[in-house]
């Protein structure tokens, strides 16, 4: 482990605070080091009051900040002095003590402090650092972890056995560390948990980190326990998207809400899936606590959803006096699947939980494999664990986490994504809590959002190959299948039918109708899995109920997708499945309407431009975004009951009407 310290640019930092903020983001800009909001820092610093006194204040980071992005604001001002205070009590419930460090902070508007403030504030140190460094944690979980930590460090860390994050944490550390502190102490090592370093600058402290971290790197590569061999075993299965979706409508079930299923077939997860002793190291808990949150107790071997749910009941039974009356927070859905076919797959309420949780297991992986390799890796007892995972606190942050997003957990492909009404589909949608697919012609749809909850790809609808491609990436990306928003088209230049070639006929034939018929078979198994009922919205045109001369072909196409929609309405109406039509008619503010092409067609009506975009009943005009935001309320709960439909989105047009 290297220091990634610039002198010049901490030197520019001309506060505590700022060089606070600087040092953490180095911290968090190494994922050994620290994961997804995980870690903690602090300094203290002495500020003037109201009355112009000087106030000696901790300020810490503050809950939900994560420290590779963490700004001045993100750390709470708490008061020094109220903090030792509060160590010296003998006891003092959780959320008690949050209580406290709210009520103590000098600036109303700060986030909730850590829960380990009165940690750091009993740590004579100015500067203090706190990460879950996995090379530590491997040492700590493996067979003889703390004497082995020992070994390592000698009297330069204080060594404190687990005890969960809080208030009782703070007073065995109060107690431990004057017993164990001498001259050569530069951190602390919380056995299961991480390690603190301290210093009188904020480059001391991180670079303490840094040092006692590269000493248990060094200790696991003496042992032959640092460079992993992973020997991945056969090759992934192909075309497992039905299974895909079969594993994720099971675990929807138990969980009781829609999931995203991310499924990882990277060397590192199919060796570590294919391990001869893997029922034995993935099933002994995670390699820290903090995880358990996001990731589980275990993951689940294999794919039977209700026995893992089962013995998930148990296990809460077994750990709660309460359990009855606690059940509404039990959750008995696995957050991780580890089977030697589809390799790990991350289950999650969104895209960016199932991506937090393969990133948390992807070092779990390392930590299990190197404890392992070490001598036997050994996580906290169940009963530790329970207790995290059913912590008043974490609990707390759960209820207040509002309600989730409408399709939250729900998964939509749609076609002609790239831009116009497609694009503005993919943005309705991504706005409402769906991960989304958006397949198109044109290659820029792979970079349109860089976010874990889209995935843009090239597909030409023309292409059953290509299509049936894009669903089982669809499947491996999100684990199904919910909503299909048929979007993509082609509107020839205008040509009367004794002039209209075969070849053009057929041309748009196979992209209007055909593309969208292959699609919805290939689809439907798919949506039948759907947790919440599979839908289709077709985006159809005024061209059904009131075609115009010159658009023969398209005229046809449509009407004939629009046939396909309402026999497909009847025919899956039994499977949960629902389809409903759009037909828009003069939206503007796609490619195809450049300015010259409205102002000639303005021109040629005698209009203005503004007047010709407004051209309808109701003088208004219509924008792709209109078009978007009702074909995914039809997608949403307002249509829950509506199927077949054909609905206008054209401002009035005389001759729909």
């Amino acid at each position: 482990m290297k220091s990634i310290l610039d002198s010049r640019e901490i030197a520019a930092c001309t506060s505590d605070i700022e060089q606070r903020v600087y040092t953490s983001r180095l911290l968090g800009r190494d994922k050994t080091l620290v994961l997804h909001g995980g870690g903690n820092t602090s300094v203290k610093a002495s500020q003037k009051n109201a009355f112009g006194e000087d106030e000696d204040i901790l300020f810490v980071k503050g809950s939900g900040w994560d420290l590779e992005k963490i700004e001045g604001g993100g750390f709470s001002p708490v008061r020094l002095d109220h903090l030792k205070r509060l160590a010296k009590l003998t006891s003092l419930p959780d959320p008690a003590m949050v209580n406290e460090l709210v009520t103590h902070m000098t600036r109303a508007s700060a986030p909730v402090p850590s829960v380990e403030a009165i940690l750091h504030a009993i740590l004579p140190y100015k500067y203090v650092d706190h990460t879950h460094a996995d090379a530590v944690v491997t040492v700590t979980n493996s067979v003889n972890g703390e004497a082995r930590i020992r070994e390592i460090y000698g009297d330069s860390v204080v060594v404190i056995p687990y005890v969960m994050p809080g208030f009782d944490l703070a007073r065995v550390c109060a107690v431990e560390f004057g017993r164990q502190v001498g001259p050569q102490t530069i951190g602390m090592v919380l056995l299961n948990h991480g390690i603190f370093s301290f210093g009188e600058t904020a480059k001391e402290s991180y670079e303490r980190m840094i040092e006692l971290v590269g000493r248990s790197e060094e200790y696991l590569k003496r042992n032959k326990a640092w460079d992993i061999e992973w020997n991945t075993v056969g090759t992934p299965a192909e075309n497992v998207g039905l299974d895909l979706a079969r594993l994720r409508k099971d675990i929807s079930v138990v969980a009781d809400f829609p999931v995203v299923m991310v499924r990882h077939k990277d060397a590192h997860s199919l060796s570590f899936v294919g391990r001869d002793d893997v029922a034995t190291i993935a099933q002994q808990g995670p390699a820290t606590p903090d995880h358990v949150i996001r990731t589980k107790r275990l993951p689940m071997l294999g794919r039977d959803v209700a026995a893992y749910a089962e013995a998930y009941r148990a296990y809460f039974a077994a750990h709660e006096p309460m359990a009855k009356e606690r059940k509404t927070m039990l959750d008995p859905a696995p957050r991780l699947v580890l089977d030697p076919e589809l390799g790990m797959c991350s289950v999650g309420r969104s895209a960016k939980d199932a991506a937090i949780v393969a990133e948390i297991y992807a070092h779990t992986m390392e930590i299990v494999s190197r404890a392992t390799a070490l001598g036997g890796y050994r996580a906290l007892p169940a009963r530790d664990i329970f207790d995290v995972e059913y912590w008043d606190l974490e609990q707390a942050k759960l209820k207040k986490g509002g309600k989730p997003a409408a399709f939250a957990g729900e998964v939509a492909l749609v076609t002609g994504a790239a831009s116009g009404i497609g694009k503005a589909c993919v943005d309705s949608l991504l706005a409402r809590g769906a991960a989304v697919v958006g397949i198109d012609l044109n290659p820029a749809i792979t970079s349109l959002y860089d976010r874990p909850d889209f995935l843009g790809l090239e597909c030409d609808v023309a292409s059953d190959e290509q299509l049936k491609s894009a669903l089982m990436r669809t499947a491996e990306a999100f684990g199904g299948l919910d909503m299909l928003v048929l979007n993509a088209g082609i509107f020839p230049g205008g040509c009367r039918i004794d002039a209209l070639g075969t070849d053009e006929w057929r041309k748009v034939m196979q992209v209007n109708l055909d593309a969208n018929f292959v699609l919805m078979r290939e689809a439907h198994p798919f949506l039948k899995l759907a947790p919440r009922g599979g839908r289709v919205v077709i985006i159809g045109s005024k061209n059904v109920p009131a075609p115009g001369p010159g658009a023969a072909a398209y005229s046809a196409s449509k009407a004939a997708l629009n046939q396909l929609a309402r026999v497909a309405a009847l025919e899956w109406g039994g499977d949960n499945i629902r389809i409903n039509s759009l037909h828009p008619n003069a939206v503007f503010d796609t490619g195809i309407w450049t300015e010259e092409v409205l102002a000639s067609r303005a021109k040629h009506y005698g209009l203005t431009v503004d007047a010709y975009k407004k051209n309808n009943v109701l003088k208004t005009e219509v924008t792709s975004r209109d078009v978007a935001e009702l074909a995914a309320e039809m997608c949403g709960a307002l249509f829950a009951k509506t199927t077949g439909a054909q609905v206008p989105v054209d401002g009035g047009n005389d001759r729909v009407i």
